[in-house]
């Protein structure tokens, strides 16, 4: 372990022996840190924070401070984050609160841009980038393969599907549904991610299945409830379909319409 002699690490941390700790970073006692991890200067981890491994965690990055939540009570709440992540400087991420899980959790291969926040009980999954400001609330979903564009902000207890595209400052304050573009605030359907879609294997048919459910949710001028039955039948002979619906049925908020 490469610990700068002007870092403090708690003698109860959980360190792994090759993860590398810069000068005047603090590491609380109840923090587990993977191998392969690189710490810079000036980081502040505590609360009952696990990180993998081989993540990188840039200058002034805060991870496992208590909620900014009023009822949150001391509780030892945790902040759970996967491997290969990046963190660039000024990121913070809050643990979580009892009022959901009690868990912050962060999947792998992550890029966190500078001053992104992300807020208690957030659940992100793997392969998403938060451009620079982007932020969420409380108990926010993101799921695979998402873009949140520079200042992006969802609003708490919303969900982001899959591979769906957040534009400059998007106010986001219902879900969106995987694979679907939006932009302005509030934030507005704008077309599905078809370039997304296709560096990550969807073949053409996939992407114009996707379309069609698209047209069929926005512009068919049918009630969401209606348009959702449509789609269920379209989704019988494409995967990506099925996804998409998969995010209009959990959507106990309502969509961006």
């Amino acid at each position: 372990m490469a610990v700068d002699e002007l870092a403090r690490v708690h003698p109860d941390a959980d360190i792994a022996d090759d993860v590398e700790i810069g000068p005047f970073t603090v590491v609380g006692p109840d923090v587990t840190i993977g191998p392969g991890t690189v710490v810079g200067p000036h980081v502040v981890i505590n609360g009952h924070t696990t990180i993998g491994a081989n993540n990188q965690i840039s200058h002034f990055v805060s991870l496992g401070a208590e909620p900014q939540h009023r009822g949150y009570k001391g509780e030892p709440t945790e902040l759970v984050i996967g491997d290969g992540n990046i963190f660039r400087e000024y990121c913070s991420v809050h643990r979580g609160t009892m009022l959901d899980k009690g868990v912050t959790r962060i999947g792998d291969n992550n890029l966190l841009m500078a001053y992104v926040h992300i807020a208690h009980d957030c659940v992100l999954g793997n392969n998403i980038t938060m451009a620079n400001g982007a932020s969420l609330a409380g108990h926010v979903t993101i799921d695979d393969h998402c873009i949140l564009a520079g200042f992006a902000l969802v609003y708490q207890f919303r969900h982001v599907g899959r591979l769906a595209f957040l534009a400059y400052c998007s106010g986001v304050v219902q879900d969106v549904p995987a694979f679907v573009r939006s932009a302005g605030s509030p934030a507005e359907p704008h077309g599905i991610n078809s370039i997304g879609m296709r560096r990550n294997g969807y073949s053409n048919d996939e992407i114009t299945a996707t379309k069609h459910a698209y047209r069929t949710l926005y512009r068919s001028k049918l009630r969401l409830e209606e348009a959702r039955e449509t789609i269920r039948e379209q989704a019988k002979t494409s995967p990506a379909v099925t996804e998409m619906l998969a995010t209009l049925d959990r959507a106990e908020r309502g969509i961006i319409r």
